[in-house]
């Protein structure tokens, strides 16, 4: 028997090969003993190589500090793997988990047993007398006060003429899909016009392509498969990498996950809590598709340094997408408004996609986002066609066949109605509010802001006060704010309604901050308990609460 017909001579004449070639023939107890030895020590050998390469790969990327943490991290999730097996640890664990379970349902999902609960259709139909009364009893259960601005983002105007418009247009046309273009021909324009607004809005140029789609989440998902299309069709990339700040949106997790694109989180500068460019540069290798930035990051309301991102993206022959979802049109109106801000749009060169949420600062219903592409050739890309389909030629242009053209309606109607001058004007307003509780922020000797924001997101923690006991204590209030982690922190988002009280935010924060001075504030709340947890269990279990959470959302 022999091999090195169908192998190359260095590997089949190596001179282990050669031995084991030359026993099998003539076998014997410990011959087959020692092959299966070196067998074995073949196979560490090739681990020990791997796990060295990984951890290599690793202190390049991420630098020795993120690198043994991470380690430290994987070594503590594999510990809490065995030990929680132990009887009385996973009766413990099951316990808590039980505890957090229900805490999260009574918060999320109140059962009020006088209430009405539907889990199967009625046999009749209810009268529309009884379906108004409840809609409005559905309407009116217990919130947190968004109507008033006391929520931090979520709800970015309340507008009743603006309202009333979308709902309008949303009668008009809540039968329109525009996945029938001949059918329902004017959805078709008003999607292709809002597309067409945004990419001006970016000076993205003639030759830009975008699409509509139904949030943010979307956008960035269709643009990582855009890329992941186009690295493999152009560059021949069979195992996608994108490189991302820590503070990226996790629906590029998401992409990656659904995508099977190898994720790359750099780390951020702590100062600026910008993009650790150093770093960005290091994880470039030959299977990079994207690089990706924020204007604005949700956690810190920060621009990334998109200037350099995009010569990375150039010099090595890249993509870079530029996430506006949450700077929305507030960004991109915010230098007519009056306020200087760095390159971050089509103008920079290397920008190759940008997502922008019309529902956001656009001020649209919720469910529309807009993704667009520096040229209609890239844009192609995200398109799914199958030509052979007995149905007939069947493409689309993103993750959705069908979609509400109702929502398309609202979307242009909103945009068409407050025009440029109504945008810079609300822009203004939002802006000057966020730069008035920062300046506030900052003048209180406990709390300090994170970064330097731009537009209007402030992030914020304390030097001496647990900053989760500050949020709680702002709850109390009435006041909704985002508990951050990885550094700690809370933020708040100026919105319309939240702009119109944001001097009651400034005396509430002020009068709390005093009560904690003072010693008034011993107790820990929900928001304390919660990321204390987190800080301190292996993330799988984090995750498991999590999912609990997610579960309770479909609780009647």
């Amino acid at each position: 028997m022999s091999s090195s017909l169908s192998s190359p001579s260095f590997i089949t004449n190596s001179p282990p090969l050669l031995w084991i070639q030359t026993h099998l023939n003539n076998p014997d107890l410990s011959d087959l003993k020692n092959i299966c030895l070196l067998i074995i020590l073949y196979q560490l050998v090739l681990l020990l190589f791997k796990l060295f390469f990984l951890f290599y790969s690793a202190l390049w990327v991420y630098g020795p500090s993120r690198t043994f943490h991470g380690l430290k991290n994987r070594l503590d999730n594999l510990a809490f793997r065995c030990v929680k097996w132990i009887p009385s640890v996973k009766k413990e664990l099951e316990s808590r988990i039980r505890k957090a379970t229900k805490d999260i349902e009574d918060k999320v999902a109140p059962q009020d047993e006088s209430s009405s609960r539907y889990t199967s259709l009625p046999k009749h139909g209810f009268s529309k007398e009884f379906m108004d009364q409840e809609l409005d009893r559905y309407s009116t259960l217990p919130h947190t006060r968004w109507e008033d601005g006391r929520v931090s983002g979520a709800v970015y105007h309340h507008d009743t003429e603006l309202t009333n418009l979308a709902a309008r247009a949303y009668k008009a046309f809540m039968s329109s899909n525009p996945m029938h273009p001949e059918v329902f021909p004017g959805v078709r324009k008003m999607e292709a016009e809002v597309v067409a607004m945004v990419a001006d809005m970016f000076h993205a140029g003639p030759e830009a392509g975008g699409t509509l789609t139904s949030g943010g989440t979307e956008s960035i998902l269709m643009s990582c498969r855009t890329h992941r299309e186009w690295g493999r069709a152009v560059k021949g990339i069979t195992k996608p990498e994108m490189i991302c700040p820590t503070t990226i949106h996790p629906a590029f997790d998401k992409a990656a996950n659904y995508f099977g694109i190898k994720m790359i989180l750099v780390p951020i500068d702590p100062v600026t809590m910008q993009v650790d460019l150093k770093a960005v540069k290091r994880a470039i290798n030959s299977n990079t598709i994207l690089l990706a930035g924020s204007a604005v990051s949700y956690p810190h309301g920060i621009m990334d340094d998109i200037v350099t991102l995009g010569k990375l993206a150039q010099k090595h022959n890249i993509g870079l997408h530029v996430d506006c979802c949450l700077g929305s049109f507030m960004i991109a109106f915010a230098e007519k408004a009056g306020y200087s801000l760095p390159p971050f749009d089509f103008r920079v060169p290397g920008v190759t996609a940008l997502s922008c949420d019309t529902h956001k600062y656009g001020f649209a219903p919720k469910g529309s986002s807009v993704i667009v592409y520096h040229t209609k050739e890239m844009r192609r890309f995200q398109y799914f066609t199958r030509t052979d389909w007995p149905g007939g030629v069947y493409a689309s242009p993103s993750v959705a066949g069908s979609r509400p053209g109702a929502l398309i309606a609202g979307c242009w109607v909103t945009m068409m109605h407050l025009g440029e001058e109504g945008y810079i004007r609300e822009t203004k307003r939002i802006i000057d509010a966020q730069i008035k509780v920062r300046r506030a922020i900052e003048h209180i000797p406990t709390l300090y802001v994170y970064g330097e924001p731009r537009t209007s997101v402030v992030a914020f923690n304390s030097t001496k006060f647990n900053i989760y006991d500050i949020c709680d204590q702002m709850a109390k209030r009435g006041w909704h704010l985002a508990a951050l982690q990885n550094p700690p922190g809370v933020h708040f988002t100026s919105t319309i309604p939240s702009s119109e009280v944001s001097e009651e935010f400034i005396i509430d924060l002020q009068a709390v901050m005093m009560d904690f001075e003072e010693g008034k504030m011993v107790e820990k709340g929900a928001t304390a308990g919660i990321y204390g947890m987190a800080a301190t269990v292996p993330a799988s279990v984090v995750a498991e609460v999590a999912g609990a959470f997610v579960d309770a959302l479909y609780k009647p």
